[in-house]
């Protein structure tokens, strides 16, 4: 009969620690069934589910144990697991696993709770909390710090949308954000991000920029705030609100795209990406001329966009060429990832309007970023209370993983 036994070992964290266990374990030819450790502020929590073999008795080895942990100064238990409880164990690894990450300012008790209670209330099971983000400084300003824990989570999920409903009701009253996702091989496998430009990139509208320069910014404000709510159809919206810019002088654009400013998170975002080897795109129903400028700031690999029609050195107030709306941010998705040779499962799109639904579904990871409540609802995943690099953490990456980890002076386009 097997002999089975789960030991738990907890206390102040010191070298050579794990080694010293282990080797009395090895003196007695134990097979390691399943082993997990943490650290926390230095303190340690080690568990190891181990086979004790026919040939070695249990007592021997567990008294060499409880003498090894005395000298260490640490705490070990010992308890008997039965054979029918283990082989339950094993049939369990078949379950659907998912990922959650609870993203904010700063982590918070209610908010844990508030989380792992729905978690249960779905008859989920969590295996793992993880702190991705760096540890925060006592004196740190709210505003500067960021924080992300992420649940390994195990189970049938048989009411996602309810799920789903019922953390976004939590997310605005706790100030934070929380996202959902399948665990599996695209998760860290993503090679092309594709982001909207106004609101997303930068944190202005540019349509309305020229607007106020054009005189008629209170009248085109109006149409974008519709338009990006889903109110008013995109291309039409965009025509009318292009109109109103006739004779508008060309040199405008460059004092336009000089004080742009550059999201939250962006530039980190994007140095750590290119040094990861993923492939970028603008996809926007803003202007090819702001796009190219962001482009050569932030080495973008691509960048589609409407382009404003340009005679005599003035605006015309018409649109050349095909409009890129929400249909055509989808198709250009699908079509950047054919040319690269990338499934859809490992794209991720960014936005925060109506029109960018449409690539946001069919991206493998859609994010709703500080978008209008519509899009909110309808995506996936949605981040509102950090910046663009809380990207990251969605694809499984560490604030140690950050090429430019602590760098968070605001930044201008």
């Amino acid at each position: 009969m097997r002999e089975l036994l789960l030991i738990n070992i907890t206390g102040l964290d010191k070298p050579g620690l794990t080694a010293k266990i282990t080797a009395i374990l090895a003196g007695y030819n134990v097979p390691v069934l399943d082993i997990g450790q943490a650290v926390i502020h230095n303190h340690l929590s080690l568990g190891m589910l181990v086979e004790v073999p026919k040939e070695s008795a249990s007592s021997p080895m567990v008294k060499d144990l409880l003498f090894c942990a005395h000298t260490l100064g640490i705490q070990i238990s010992f308890t008997p697991i039965a054979g029918s409880e283990y082989a339950a164990w094993v049939q369990e690894q078949g379950k659907h696993r998912y990922l959650l990450s609870l993203l904010a300012r700063k982590i918070t008790a209610e908010q844990l709770e508030r989380v792992s209670s729905i978690i249960t209330e779905h008859n989920l099971n969590i295996d793992t909390i993880n702190r991705l983000s760096g540890r925060i400084a006592l004196e740190q300003s709210k505003n500067q710090s960021k924080a992300c824990v992420e649940f390994s989570i195990r189970g049938t999920l048989k009411h996602e949308n309810r799920f789903r409903e019922q953390m976004l009701a939590i997310t605005d009253t706790l100030g934070i954000d929380i996202a959902f996702q399948e665990d599996n091989i695209f998760r860290r496998n993503r090679r092309l991000v594709a982001f909207d430009m106004d609101s997303t990139l930068i944190t202005s509208e540019v349509i309305d920029e020229l607007a106020i320069e054009a005189g008629v910014g209170a009248e085109v404000a109006s149409i974008t705030e519709q338009a990006m709510r889903g109110e008013l159809d995109f291309t039409g919206s965009l025509q009318r609100r292009v109109s109103l810019l006739k004779g508008l002088d060309e040199q405008v654009m460059e004092k336009i795209a000089g004080r742009l400013q550059l999201t939250e998170g962006a530039e980190m975002l994007f140095h750590n990406l290119h040094h990861l080897g993923f492939k970028t795109a603008i996809l926007s129903g803003g202007f090819t001329y702001f796009g190219h400028y962001l482009q050569k700031k932030l080495n973008i690999d691509y960048v589609y966009a409407n382009t404003l029609e340009i005679d005599n050195h003035q605006l015309t107030g018409k649109v050349l060429g095909q409009v890129v709306d929400g249909k055509r941010k989808a198709d250009l998705l699908e079509l950047i990832a054919k040319k690269e040779n990338i499934r859809l499962e490992q794209t991720i799109a960014v936005g925060d309007g109506a029109n960018d639904l449409p690539m946001l579904g069919k991206a493998g990871l859609g994010i709703a970023f500080r978008a209008k409540p519509i899009v909110r609802e309808c995506a996936k995943q949605a981040i509102s209370t950090l910046g663009l690099d809380a990207i990251l953490y969605l694809m499984g990456f560490r604030d140690r993983d950050n090429l430019l980890f602590n760098q968070h002076t605001p930044q201008t386009a």
